[in-house]
């Protein structure tokens, strides 16, 4: 009989400074917040009460002029007729002196038609002083409702805060710091049950989570390991080859590989790393200039240009895309790709040459890395059928991601289920699959999260306070300059962020709304917000999931590292706003 599994024993909950930090600044906030800030001026936040308060104007607009116009003039036009008559009428015929029962008479409709119109005068004094205690009492409202606005929209920025803290300091997983996160905008009574929840539904959401349903096809059906060995056979033979090798592959990828991590290290990462040792380069033995420093830091950096380039590559990119149509802005599948298009693909043919001089590896000419692939697509034989099935699916799709919106009304989302639907028909993957693919639903959770406390701060109104408080500010300068600075500022800001995603949850939608305030424009503000939100990861060792798994091999020094990754930052910048912002001007985006 064998003795059961111990338990572990001792505490297995969250990490316990980390969930103290978290909680902290947490608490500090929904406490101190409250107190120490004041309701704005309602010109810089309306808060909800505004949009309230200015629809009820349009509403009563029109019944006031009717009102006056009835009442008021009619008894007055009646008085003015009926002493014009009797002018005309002493003229023609002289009347003798009234009676003294006509002038009673007269003295009786004379009191008649005095106590009409004082009655009429205090109906209308009555019907003007309900108004106006009516508009004092809806205003009273509005500004108790703006009031009341403003401290939920504390309320809930602390909560956000802390769930940003919580995802970088990480005391439990990111899903389960955000879907605490979620439980405490409903317990606390900040957002309704139904509101809390609301992110879960948003399309884009579901896009990147298909997506991960596809990368798996990828994976399972050895689609995405044949078509790296492809691009090793056609351009390895020297090590620059073998550079713009796997940044094909990648790009072939980028656009159903929804996660970098999985894509740079599930797929190209081992390939690289078998190179490397096939040609003698491994860590720790004074031998990783010979190919695996130049390949490591090629091959992340690449990972972070197409994952700029498409909207279904990187994870946080649907949640910013969300983010941009909370102001209006539409941003597409396509409208993404095509915007991305050039400076990605010059970013793909300029960085692998420019570490290929800064970091220029020691074995630069690598014959056997073709006969490697060769080999090994030999081993691999002919494309099975469920390779044929998935890259059938993966062409459809791709083709509505990028014409189904404008000729077929089909959004990519639901382009996305249709593919899933076709693969899960055709037993490429199975349910299990999908159940299996925890990644996929570990997003759900925190991108829904995030998505939905960013919402609600936008409207609460807090972010277009923000916006328009650090317009005022930059009040003088033209948006070209002002739009520059908040880029920079937003590109280096990364250096504290341990995840593009929290980075992107933090800044994207108050850096967009005060570039919109500016004067840049929205669309333009958008996309560069977001290729941003990709490209600043190349700076450290922790910016991303892939640079801790890229970094983790050993090849690459952490002061290199940072050296290396500043220096393409600036590269990066200089194509995407020079080459970027030519290509943005024939596409007419400024």
């Amino acid at each position: 009989m064998s003795n059961p599994t111990p338990e572990k024993s001792g505490w297995q909950g969250a990490k316990p400074f980390q969930l103290l930090a978290t909680v902290l600044v947490g608490c500090l906030l929904y406490f101190v917040l409250p107190r120490f800030a004041p309701v704005p001026d309602a010109k810089l936040f309306a808060g909800s009460a505004g949009a309230k308060a200015a629809s009820a104007k349009k509403d009563k607009a029109p019944a006031k002029p009717a009102g006056d116009k009835t009442v008021a003039p009619a008894p007055a036009d009646k008085a003015a007729k009926v002493p014009a008559a009797a002018p005309v009428a002493d003229k023609a015929v002289k009347k003798p002196a009234p009676s003294a029962k006509e002038l009673a008479a007269a003295q009786i409709e004379a009191e008649v038609k005095a106590k009409v119109e004082a009655g009429l005068k205090a109906k209308a004094d009555a019907e003007t002083k309900v108004k106006a205690e009516a508009d004092a009492k809806a205003k009273a409202a509005a500004e108790k409702l703006r009031q009341e606005d403003w401290v939920r929209a504390l309320h809930l920025f602390a909560i956000f805060v802390a769930t940003i803290l919580g995802i970088i300091l990480r005391p439990l997983p990111m899903g389960a710091v955000a879907i605490i996160g979620v439980g405490l905008t409903a317990i606390t009574g900040t957002l309704s049950i139904g509101d809390s929840l609301s992110g879960f539904s948003e399309k884009t959401l579901w896009l990147i989570i298909v997506a991960f349903m596809f990368a798996r096809g990828f994976i399972k059906t050895g689609l995405g390991t044949r078509i790296a060995y492809f691009f090793m056979k056609l351009l390895g033979r020297r090590t620059l080859g073998l550079a713009y090798g796997l940044a094909a592959t990648e790009f072939c990828l980028a656009p159903v590989v929804p996660s970098n991590t999985a894509r740079t290290a599930g797929i190209i990462m081992p390939i690289m790393r078998s190179l490397a040792r096939a040609y003698g380069s491994n860590p720790g033995d004074g031998t990783e200039r010979k190919m695996g420093a130049y390949l490591t830091m090629t091959c992340f950096n690449i990972d972070l240009i197409v994952s700029a380039m498409f909207l279904t590559a990187m994870a946080a990119n649907p949640m910013a895309q969300k983010f941009a149509a909370d102001f209006g802005i539409t941003i597409t599948w396509s409208s993404w790709f095509v915007a991305a298009i050039v400076p990605g693909l010059v970013g793909l043919l300029v960085i692998p040459y420019v570490f290929y001089k800064l970091y220029k590896p020691e074995i630069t000419e690598t014959p056997e890395a073709v006969e490697m692939a060769t080999s090994k697509l030999r081993e691999m034989g002919r494309l099975s059928m469920s390779e044929w099935l998935m890259t059938g699916v993966f062409a459809i799709v791709l083709l509505l991601w990028v014409f189904g919106d404008k000729y077929l009304g089909m959004d990519g989302t639901t382009a996305a289920l249709l593919g899933l639907g076709l693969l899960l028909l055709t037993g490429v993957l199975h349910w299990t699959d999908v159940l299996a693919e925890h990644n996929a639903w570990d997003v759900l959770i925190w991108t829904g999260g995030l998505i939905m406390m960013a919402g609600f701060l936008n409207k609460l109104g807090m972010i277009p306070w923000f916006s328009k408080v650090v317009g005022a500010s930059m009040a003088g300068h033209g948006w070209i300059f002002g739009f520059l600075v908040l880029c920079l500022t937003y590109f280096y800001a990364h250096y504290f962020f341990a995840s593009m995603t929290a980075h992107v949850g933090a800044m994207y939608a108050a850096f967009l709304g005060v570039s919109i305030t500016l004067g840049a424009p929205p669309m333009l503000a958008a996309l560069v917000l977001c290729f941003f939100s990709n490209l600043h990861a190349s700076m450290t060792h922790y910016g991303t999931g892939p640079a801790a798994a890229m970094f983790g091999m050993g090849y690459v020094p952490i002061g290199t590292w940072w050296r290396l990754g500043f220096i393409i930052s600036l590269v990066n910048i200089a194509i995407w706003v020079f080459v970027g912002g030519a290509w943005w001007k024939v596409l007419g985006l400024w």
